[in-house]
Formats: structure tokens, sequence, C-alpha cells
């Protein structure tokens, strides 16, 4: 009888949200649904469409993937010419789909409809306060936070309220909200999450990533920059700088995983140049004698080119990825090897089969996967497996929007590369330095988050938010 087992989770960062807005076009929805359909790997669990069509808003929105939830029948229930979406993948608030966004509300200033990329880390404190002056939440999301700060807000025009708003919370945000007259993309002063400006035609759109333009044919113009709010309506693009000026700490992990390798993200090159780059400094920093260089796929495949190119070996596919694989419930027989790793990738002993393998991840997180493909490999004949990662030990959760195991779950904040080692049981093993990764980075070192790395968050906790976010939780 089967054996009834919790989801299978992979052992990766998971991927935060997405965000698109378009303003002035009349196929508003639809474009929307093909800009959500290119970010879908930076949330899978839910999606949804909001759009205006000059009188009223109108949503449609359900767990699941883009294509699985917007039908035909479904985004003809969304016309106007303008509308904002979002991809879910919950790091505040947990599942359900009351947490689904955008949020949209209608109160005295008329309509409104938030989507939010990042994590707010004063948001419980926040919301204290306002259920305090009678506020009554719906969600459990602290992107609503952004909402009942702009309801309660004594500004005079509604995009006063906006910035009022906007300036009272602290941490990561990505956002675009669309109101009656046109639509709102910010971006928060430390620039921690993606995000785009682009122009289709007469359109204007707001994007997590720029390839989202690339499926539409559309210009990518150019990146909102930290601190930047900019309104989308009949007169164009306006831009703002309504916040205090901060550092720039934009979120080095992206180029390490989770932008699409095609996409152009935080002002520099394309996210694929800037893997292979890792890959030929990881090279140079810990070369060993091997016959062949292998990728973890997809995520790893630029970077183990980079390493080929960097050490002079041949790049071979030596594991195959099952790309139709969904979240797994079962397990058929407690003798199939690996089950959990096997449902999404496969070994080829043809590459493997008595050569010196040199297989390259782009991170490493609790070491359980790497654990298995390592044996796997070994089983599919490999003489020896050197593990190296594309990116510096992670020793720390991230609290700017990503949704990341306790301090305690990475076992590189307690143990040794060489600990880590053997418990992965490859025969060597070795991470990209944190300078190599940032000198590989575009532009100036001092840019960059790398708290995951280093512990060093750019905005200083108070005691209060350090009890939201489970700081000490490692200790108790």
């Amino acid at each position: 009888m089967a054996k009834k087992l919790p989801i299978i989770s992979p052992d990766k960062f998971h991927d935060e949200c997405a965000v698109f807005g378009i303003y002035g076009h009349k196929e508003a929805a639809n474009l929307a649904y093909l800009g959500l359909y290119a970010l879908q790997h930076r949330g899978q669990e839910a999606s949804g469409i909001v759009s205006n069509d000059g009188e009223q808003f109108h949503i449609e929105k359900g767990q699941g993937l883009v294509a699985d939830i917007f039908s035909q029948q479904a985004l003809s229930r969304l016309p106007g010419t303008m509308a904002i979406g979002h991809n879910r993948y919950s790091t505040a608030g947990g599942a359900g789909l009351k947490n689904v966004q955008p949020l949209s509300v209608n109160f005295a200033f008329g309509n409104l409809a938030v989507a939010h990329n990042g994590n707010l880390i004063n948001a419980t404190m926040l919301r204290s306060e306002l259920e305090a002056y009678g506020a009554i939440f719906q969600s459990t999301s602290d992107t609503e936070v952004i909402i009942h700060l702009i309801a309660h807000s004594r500004a005079d025009t509604l995009l006063e309220r906006v910035i009022d708003s906007l300036t009272q919370v602290r941490g990561a945000f990505s956002v675009v909200i669309m109101t009656d007259q046109g639509i709102v993309a910010a971006r928060d002063p430390h620039g921690f999450r993606p995000l785009c400006l682009g122009r289709f035609r007469d359109s204007w759109i707001v994007a997590s990533e720029s390839c989202a333009f690339d499926l539409l044919d559309a210009e990518y113009v150019r990146e909102i920059e930290p601190g930047e709010l900019v309104v989308l309506d009949h007169r164009g693009v306006t831009s703002y700088k309504p916040f205090s000026q901060a550092k720039p700490a934009m979120c080095v992990f992206e180029y390490v995983y989770f932008a699409r390798p095609d996409s152009r993200i935080f002002g520099g090159g394309a996210v694929y140049s800037i893997r292979k780059a890792f890959g030929r400094q990881l090279a140079h920093e810990s070369g060993v004698s091997a016959d062949i260089v292998i990728p973890v796929p997809d995520s790893g495949v630029p970077a183990a080119l980079g390493y080929a190119e960097g050490s002079g070996l041949p790049f071979e596919t030596g594991l195959i990825r099952n790309h139709y694989v969904g979240r797994t419930f079962i397990e058929p027989e407690q003798s199939i090897r690996h089950f959990g790793v096997k449902v999404k990738l496969n070994a080829v002993p043809e590459v493997l089969q008595g050569k010196r393998v040199v297989v390259v991840d782009d991170s490493l997180v609790r070491g359980t996967t790497s654990r298995k493909i390592v044996k796997m490999l070994r089983h599919a004949g490999a003489k020896e497996v050197h593990m190296r990662i594309s990116s510096p030990p992670i020793v720390s959760p991230c609290f700017y929007g990503i949704d990341t195991p306790t301090k305690k779950e990475l076992i590189a904040s307690s143990h040794t590369k060489d600990e880590i080692r053997k418990y992965i049981t490859a025969d060597s093993l070795a991470y990209l330095s944190l300078d190599g990764m940032v000198n590989a980075a575009p532009g100036v070192s001092g840019r960059y988050c790398d708290a995951c790395f280093t512990e060093r968050y750019p905005i200083s906790f108070t005691r209060a938010e350090e009890l939201q976010l489970g700081l000490f939780e490692a200790s108790r």
C-alpha cells in the first residue's frame, strides 16, 4: 500500500512573488496574463489580476499556476485598459485564497488594488496599531497593512496618501497600486527587489523582471530606481523621489537563483551572463582534477557552463530534469532509491560511468538534496563526485521577501565545510567566495544585500521587529 508523505519541498530558497502592471491598452488583462505567465518562476502558489474599466474594478484570482487559473472565460470578465497582477509564493501571512493578491478595496478615495513583492519587517507592529484605531483586516498578509495605512492617512490627495503609507513601512517592497485614475509603482529605498519599466506601443508596463516584456515584444525602458515612485496615467510616466535616501541593498540572490536567466535586473547585464561569470570565478578559486562538468538543472546550468569555460573541462548533461513535476504526495515503495530527487532528476550512466565528475549547483541550503544527488551519481557509475556551489555558504534566513528556512535548518550555519562534505558524501566541496561573487556581479560591491551569507542585515531591527521575525528562534 502506498505510504502517504508530506509534500516534497525542494531544497532551495523558495521564490518570492511577481508583480505586473499595464496602463493604456484595450487588452490590458490579456497582457497582464502573459506577463504573469513569463514571471511564473517567482511564485507558483497563487495568482490574481485586477482590471479597471473606468467605472469599476474587476478581479479574478485563484490558487495554482497562471495557465490553470485564467481561462478565456476568466479573462473575458476582466475588461478595461489598465490592470495589475501578482504571482504568489507566501512569505508573510501564509497560504489561503484570502491572501492571494492583488488585494482590492473601495474606500473614500475610490477603488484601490495593491500587488506587493517583498516583506515588511514592521508589519505586525503596524497592524496592531491600526487595529487599535478600528481597522478590520480581511487577510493575514503584510500587504494589507499598506492598504489600511493609505485609508487612515490624513494627506489630502490619494498619491500623497500612498507616499505617506510607504514612508511608514520598513523592509522590502516593489509594489504596484492601481487607482481609478492610473497605476502607481514604487520600490523601497534600498531596492531589495527588482522592478522594471517598459513600453508596449502606446502603453506603459511595470514588471518584476524584463523577461515579462520579451514575451509581449515590449521595449525595456529602464529599471525603476531604489526609492523611486512612478505614476502611469494619461500624462505618461511621472517620476517622484519621495523617500529618504538609503544605501542600496539589492538582493544578490536574485542573480544566484531567483531571476530568470534571460532577464535584466538591477540595471546590470543579463542574469545568464552573471551566472556564467560566477561559474568561471568558482573554477578559478576551486579547480579540481576531473573529467567532466555537469550542472544540477536547470538553475545550475549557466554556472556550470562558466565553470567548464574557466577550468577547460568538457561540459556534459549528466542529470536530466523532468519539467512536468508538480508537488509529490506519495512514495510508491520504500525501496525506490532517493525517490524525492528522482521524481525531478535522473542520472545518465553513459555520461557518468567511470568519470571524475564536477557537479555545479547554484546554492546549498539544507544539504538533503545534494546528498541524494551525489549518491545518485555514484550509483550511475561516477568514479568521483566533486560538488561546487556558485554562491557562498548560506548561514542566515532572509527577512526581505524570500521564504527561507530557519537558521537552524541552514546546514552551513552550524556545520563546517568538511562536515557538510561528509554529510553529502562528496569527494570534495567548494563554494564561491563572497568576494568572488560580488566582484563577478555588475557594479560596485557595496550595492548588494548579502545578509543570507553574512548576517549583515541592511536594516537594523528594533526589539519588536526581532520578535516578529523570530530572529532568536535558533537559540530558544
